[in-house]
């Protein structure tokens, strides 16, 4: 078997599981389908996921070009962390309004995926018929977790309860009505199928997380995963899929806190020229509560992002050989679906362009929402961040399917935290205060190295994570609960972030050093992008290979 037989079959095991993401990039076979969120699917998977990594492990590089040997590497790391983490059996306790809760995430991508085909559009019909299932295998998963002490958490539990009631009491069903859509016969059949199927079954559900699923729930004095039966266990394997390193909790914990220390001190040298002061107290009350730094409107916030693209998008082709034909789209994220939305977030476009790369933001009360920050998010989630990134793979023609499509959160987020700095070296922050919004990101996810881990191997309570992230960077209080809520319903997720850039950061000055005259940032970047989102070893040896290919022969000067 090659190499790219089995990332075709890895890709295959993953949409089989994740269907929705088949069409969202566009991919045919997958648009009639839902998860199968059973027990012995989730069994299947696992032993499906193990069995490619073991396989990829067996296989020799000997012979193999350049693009063959990533591939192999690609597989070997990925399905091996896929296969630990498939074993957790998440669909049981983890219940939210979220995207971290699979029952969350269905209804949010639902009705995202694209309907510009007769056969997409009768897919899309078949997927509501078929909700009610899928809603009742979810019920019966969180009812056998609760009995078997695996306990989702009470906040979220709550959360989702508010989401549920929105969307029963919402004509649109929370847009799975699909109003966008005009097809003659189509907007009929699809109100038909929510009033017959999708709102009772919605109801049901609603009634079993509220009946028998939240009486027993968690308070928010034990959030984390490791208060339930197996939980460390679990949480590391959560961790190893996320960092694709094997960093204990405790490393993670200290590299964290030594971050958020270095960050103070760029915190410091920018208040003093800002405002004449290096106390933290007073930059951090600064930032957070100076009225004239927050936004006015939600248009207003929409204005600043997509003036922040449009500059990154200008000056990219002088750092970057390779730039997407794409365009990156800038749009409001749903009312419906703001209380449960972080701050923004990327979706990247389909394979066979029926949708764009979109950067969505969460534009709820935007009095809130300060203005500093905008450029440093919109650098991390579109250009030179994930638009670039994901957009560059999928419009790869190289690539096997997998790489184009699947990637490693590590160096995804990595890369996200990489451009934020990237972007300050290609001198696109408008003033010192735009650089603050780069520093208390930095911050911010070196705090979540500290705050996973706190709350999901050393137990903390969720006050007391709140409490430190208030305390060690300068967010707005409604992002510090929405953030920490996060990462409650998300174990291992938030480690990504420093971890993937202390990485990249790290190859790309080795490379530099190596290299000396030969060194060409632009060719660096090409590298990493062209490669698709590998994990953190992969893209490790491949830049090591680079490296020797690039470096002069013995004897040469």
């Amino acid at each position: 078997m090659s190499a790219d037989a089995l990332a075709a079959e890895l890709l295959t095991t993953v949409l089989d599981e994740d269907p929705l993401s088949g069409s969202l990039y566009g991919l045919a076979g997958y648009d009639e389908l839902l998860p199968d969120f059973s027990e012995a699917a989730e069994r299947d998977r696992a032993d499906r996921l193990a069995s490619v990594a073991a396989r990829a492990e067996e296989m020799s590089d000997e012979g193999l070009g350049e693009s063959e040997v990533q591939t192999l590497d690609f597989v070997r790391c990925l399905a091996g962390e896929m296969a630990d983490a498939a074993t957790v059996p998440a669909i049981e306790f983890t219940i939210s309004d979220t995207f971290a809760a699979p029952v969350c995430n269905v209804l949010t991508m639902l009705p995202k995926v694209p309907l510009d085909t007769a056969e997409r559009r009768a897919g899309y019909l078949t997927r509501l018929h078929a909700l009610p299932d899928m809603l009742a295998t979810a019920a019966q998963r969180h009812k056998e977790g609760t009995a078997a002490g695996r306990t989702a958490v009470s906040r979220l539990v709550q959360a989702a309860l508010v989401q549920l009631n929105l969307m029963i009491d919402d004509p649109t069903v929370g847009a799975l009505a699909r109003t966008d859509v005009k097809d003659d016969g189509f907007p009929d059949a699809v109100s038909a199928a929510v009033e017959r199927c999708v709102r009772p079954a919605l109801t049901t559900y609603r009634e079993v997380l509220r009946d028998e699923v939240l009486p027993s729930a968690r308070d928010d004095d034990h959030p984390g995963i490791s208060f339930l039966p197996g939980g460390d266990a679990m949480y590391l394997a959560l961790a190893r899929l996320h960092t694709s390193t094997t960093y204990s909790p405790d490393e993670l914990h200290a590299m964290g806190l030594e971050i958020v220390e270095q960050v103070r001190e760029e915190f410091a040298e920018t208040g003093s020229r800002l405002w004449g002061t290096t106390d933290m107290a007073e930059i951090f009350d600064r930032l957070s509560n100076d009225p004239a730094l927050r936004y006015q409107s939600r248009q207003e916030m929409l204005d600043h992002a997509r003036r922040a693209v449009a500059a990154a998008e200008s000056a990219a082709p002088r750092w970057f050989a390779t730039v997407p034909d794409e365009p990156c789209t800038v749009e409001a994220v749903a009312e419906s679906e703001e209380a449960g939305t972080a701050a923004a977030y990327y979706m990247p476009g389909a394979i066979d362009g029926s949708r764009s790369g979109t950067y969505f933001l969460n534009t709820s009360n935007p009095e809130e929402r300060h203005r500093y920050a905008a450029e440093d998010i919109a650098f991390h989630e579109a250009v030179p961040g994930h638009h670039f990134q994901l957009t560059i793979a999928l419009e790869s023609q190289e690539l096997p399917a997998a790489r184009r499509v699947l990637h490693d959160t590590a160096c995804a987020e990595g890369w996200g935290l990489y451009s934020e700095r990237l972007a300050d070296e290609m001198g696109l922050y408008s003033d010192d205060l735009a650089r603050m919004g780069l520093f208390a990101a930095d911050s911010w996810r070196a705090g979540r190295l500290v705050v996973d881990t706190g709350l999901h191997a050393m137990g903390w309570s969720r006050q007391r994570a709140v409490d430190w992230l208030a305390e060690h960077t300068p967010m707005p209080r409604i992002e510090v609960e929405s953030e920490v809520d996060r990462y409650i319903s998300y174990p291992g997720q938030a480690l990504a972030y420093m971890v993937g850039r202390r990485e990249i950061v790290r190859l790309r000055s080795a490379a530099a050093e190596a290299l000396g005259a030969r060194f060409d940032l632009r060719e660096f970047h090409d590298l990493v992008l062209r490669a698709g989102i590998l994990p953190l070893p992969a893209l490790a040896r491949t830049v090591e290979r680079w490296v020797d290919r690039s470096a002069p022969s013995p004897g040469l000067t």
